[in-house]
């Protein structure tokens, strides 16, 4: 998995494997999908993540597992 914050477009991406993308999808304003050739998630892309989250919240992600 990999987590891309992008501060010149404004963007927060969470690739979760290296299938490749075959379509993208806006699931809700600013949340896009991508999908794989057998329709699994394998990407979620989040617009205008400055005003989901502070500089301080993106700069220190936390992982949690169970």
């Amino acid at each position: 998995m990999r987590i891309k914050v992008d501060k010149d477009s404004d963007t927060l991406y969470f690739r979760l494997d290296e299938e490749s993308i075959i379509e993208s999808e806006e699931i809700r304003p600013g949340v896009i999908l991508d999908y794989d050739r057998n329709d699994c998630v394998v990407g979620v892309e989040f617009l205008g993540v400055s005003a989901r989250a502070t500089q301080e919240e993106l700069s220190s992600l936390q992982f949690q597992t169970s």
